[in-house]
């Protein structure tokens, strides 16, 4: 079970490493390995990781690590994967917008009420 991340925004590139148990060298690395893996830059340049980022490094890790897969044939499933997300989702954009606006909101309110209690 992948470990239960905390409710922040950006993650620096040394807490993600703690999260995902690998060093910041390896995630710098898949960084230019996986085209689907762009963490933001601060001012400083210090990379911030989103949320979805860091789950995006724990799927490489369990690939690459767990299931034996090597670079290239992560980077397949990973894009097959996203692919079969989107077949998923088959909703009109104007729907699809709907809904991720939605979501956003939802996530939105549940961090101001954990923020007001």
């Amino acid at each position: 079970m992948p470990p239960r991340l905390p409710e922040k925004i950006y993650f620096k590139i040394g807490e993600v490493s703690e999260i995902v148990g690998v060093e910041p060298y390896v995630l710098r690395y898949w960084e230019t390995e996986f085209d689907l893996l762009k963490p933001s830059k601060a001012p400083s340049k210090h990379r911030l990781y989103k949320k979805r980022d860091v789950e995006l490094l724990l799927d490489i890790k369990r690939l690459l690590y767990t299931e034996g897969f090597t670079i290239e044939g992560a980077r397949k499933k990973l894009k097959e994967s996203k692919k079969e997300e989107k077949n998923q989702l088959k909703l009109p954009l104007s729907e699809q917008k709907y809904k991720t606006a939605l979501v956003k909101l939802k996530k939105d309110l549940e961090s101001l009420r954990r923020l007001l209690s």
